[in-house]
């Protein structure tokens, strides 16, 4: 089992950038497929980007590629989201996720869920 920790969100302006941290407990971390998702007020929470176990391999949706960058430090425990020129449309709590799969792009996929953490982006 392992247990996330988000933290990293704030209010920013237009433009800005911002990087999530998500914290995970355990000795596994790198046998686990990380993703991170987000919920805007009145959506449904939505697919964000997602990395392999060792880094290797990285999805993004396509309202934020080519400015969100995932990344992991396994030594550390720890996954990051590095999000550039943010939007007010990227306001929503971000959500970092772990799944004992081999990879997951879904909210089904993923066993394990931190509390989330606001990013609000004001125009």
């Amino acid at each position: 089992q392992v247990q996330l920790v988000e933290s990293g969100g704030g209010l920013v302006q237009a433009g800005d950038s911002l990087r999530l941290s998500c914290a995970a407990s355990g000795r596994t971390f790198s046998s686990y497929a990380m993703g991170w998702f987000r919920q805007a007020p009145g959506k449904e929470r939505e697919f964000v980007a997602a990395i392999s176990g060792r880094g290797g391999r990285t999805s993004y949706a396509d309202s934020v590629k080519g400015r969100f960058t995932i990344s992991r430090d396994n030594a550390k425990n720890t996954m990051y989201l590095q999000m550039n020129r943010l939007k007010p449309e990227d306001t929503a709590v971000y959500y970092c996720a772990a799944t004992q799969r081999t990879y997951g792009l879904g909210m089904g996929e993923y066993d394990y869920w931190g509390q989330g953490t606001q990013v609000t982006v004001s125009s």
